[in-house]
């Protein structure tokens, strides 16, 4: 097993374009690490970097302490999972993953016991004598992620392992790839711009942009406390509302004022602007779909609303919803929480009301769109 640690970790290509800036991350012995952001942030790159097949610009690699910058990627000690599979065509199940045992020379005994055993773990030891076409894309990924078990690597990389396969097989295949980390029990690197694979995989998440760390922290710490702007609305879906307003102080309060209507900010967050000492000013307030609740005129801080689309998904729906001011808003209903009837109403062009509590806030710097409660 092994530890991984980048410092100060750069990647630049000939025309100057720096894809990488600094990174720098402990990642711990059996812990898994999910890198996650949008295309061209710098995540396989990153990957990339850490296996050998990307040089590195400046900064160093270390794998269980010792630093690989000059090894080549067979020297490393590492399996890589890649997101085309990479499967040999001619050659049957077995054979793909023994490719790389034979390569080193082990014992045709030894090579049977560990793909057979890779084999039975990941549930395809009827298709071991089958050849790569004959099997679905979930079928592959395994055969490739056996070729990568086979090898008893330090360290497990995967780039984007998840993306080819269809909604149902991806759901399936995460699940497992959960399971195999708890019987493998070593260290894994997983590069995806799913951030729901991300916060569902992920002891830690690392979320990237322009080729910069935004964040670092558990799935708990990054989606309740996102660092700025970004990683608020990048992390949980649908993503995050923004909404322009004013913080003010009264009387030892915070309050905002979305939408003219004045609403007490409490709870924790309350109590951490308070801590803080945040300044009165413009804020952007954040609050996520599945905190705003259905309202009637006459409730208190009730903000009125126009049903512009009605998003149907099975246990909830999504409504995106339009203020007076123009305002576009996206609020998450569990439809077990709906009224008898009311499901019926909520068709484009229903007026409507809406409110959301102080506790569920987050407030976001006007100009640097940094979290205001940072530390």
């Amino acid at each position: 097993m092994a530890s991984v640690k980048l410092t100060k970790v750069k990647k630049v290509y000939d025309n100057n374009v720096v894809a990488v800036h600094d990174f720098d991350l402990d990642i711990k012995d059996k812990e898994f690490v999910v890198f996650v952001g949008p295309s061209g942030c710098g995540k396989s790159t990153t990957l990339r970097m850490i296996a050998g097949l990307e040089e590195i610009s400046d900064g160093t690699v270390e794998i269980d302490g010792e630093v690989v910058n000059d090894l080549q990627p067979k020297d490393r000690n590492i399996a890589m999972v890649f997101q085309n599979y990479a499967l040999y065509p001619h050659m049957t199940v077995y054979d793909n993953i023994a490719f790389s045992l034979r390569l080193q020379k082990v014992p045709e005994d030894v090579i049977y016991e560990k793909v057979t055993n890779a084999a039975e773990i990941l549930g395809i030891t009827e298709y071991l004598l089958r050849k790569p076409r004959a099997l679905s894309g979930g079928q592959r990924q395994r055969v490739a992620i056996g070729r990568a078990m086979v090898r008893n690597s330090k360290v497990f990389l995967m780039d984007e392992p998840l993306s080819n396969l269809d909604a149902k097989l991806r759901n399936q295949m995460r699940a497992e790839i959960i399971l195999l980390r708890q019987k493998l029990d070593t260290t894994f690197i997983y590069v995806t711009h799913d951030q729901t694979e991300a916060m569902t995989l992920g002891d830690r998440i690392v979320i990237m942009k322009d080729g910069y760390i935004q964040q670092v922290g558990t799935p708990t710490e990054v989606f309740e406390m996102p660092k700025n702007l970004f990683v608020a609305e990048f992390i949980g879906a649908p993503k995050m509302n923004i909404i322009r307003t004013e913080l003010v102080k009264e009387g030892g309060n915070y309050y905002v004022k979305p939408f003219g209507v004045k609403m007490i900010a409490d709870g924790v967050k309350g109590e951490m602007l308070k801590a803080k000492g945040a300044e009165a000013g413009e804020v952007l307030l954040g609050v996520r779909p599945e905190h705003i609740q259905l309202a009637h005129a006459g409730d208190a801080n009730a903000i009125p609303v126009t049903l512009e689309v009605n998003e149907m998904m099975g246990s909830e729906l999504h409504l995106h919803v339009y203020t007076e001011d123009g305002t576009r808003l996206i609020v998450r209903i569990p439809t077990i929480d709906l009224e008898p009837g009311e499901r019926e109403k909520l068709v484009s062009g229903h007026k409507m009301y809406i409110t959301f509590q102080g506790k569920v806030m987050h407030f976001f710097n006007a100009e640097t769109e940094e979290n205001l409660l940072n530390d």
